[in-house]
């Protein structure tokens, strides 16, 4: 597992629900099938509006058009991301679709156990709005051991709330892995 994830930022506001994650119309997929799962990353984040997506500046698509992989690996989003639907297939997409991390002012609580369970995404917290600091496109570099986001584009560094009792999941990939790992099945 990687402790230092680079990236570009993509930058959401408050309250981006599963539905604007990935809209119940792309859950047609199999997550199983690697050629019809690419799917869930070619749809990622294509529920929010454009004239919020990638706030400030608004309009820019998570995942270009005919594409299936963002150019974006670091999400940073507002409170209660996740909410919504208690879908595993949003974590998945974002996944799918390149993401690394979430850094988010909370999560909906479901959202946040799929991504750690899964193993899809890094969800972190922050004690502050961080989606009026970076802007979309920012090259990122977060340190997991040291629990802060750099912003390497404005030479800014924040301090996250530590991972806690989740890290040793996320090290082992998925909850299974880790219950694997210590002989708990």
């Amino acid at each position: 597992m990687e402790k230092i994830i680079k990236g570009r930022a993509f930058v959401l506001g408050d309250n981006i629900d599963t539905d604007q994650i990935i809209p119940a119309e792309h859950l047609v997929y199999s997550l199983s099938d690697p050629e019809e799962s690419k799917n869930y990353g070619r749809f990622a984040l294509s529920g929010v509006p454009l004239s919020q997506s990638g706030l400030p500046k608004g309009g820019i698509p998570f995942v270009d058009e005919g594409q299936y992989q963002t150019k974006y690996q670091i999400i940073i989003g507002g409170s209660n991301f996740g909410c919504g639907s208690s879908r595993e297939h949003a974590p998945f997409a974002l996944q799918v679709a390149g993401a690394k991390a979430i850094i988010a002012e909370s999560y909906a609580r479901i959202f946040y156990r799929n991504c750690v369970d899964g193993g899809f995404v890094v969800p972190y917290e922050t004690s502050q709005k961080l989606n009026d600091k970076i802007e979309t496109g920012d090259e990122l570099e977060l340190d997991l051991n040291g629990n802060t986001l750099r912003n390497l584009t404005k030479n800014e560094t924040y301090q996250l709330r530590p991972l806690g009792d989740i890290l040793p999941i996320i090290e082992a990939g998925n909850i299974f892995e880790y219950a694997r790992q210590n002989n708990m099945i």
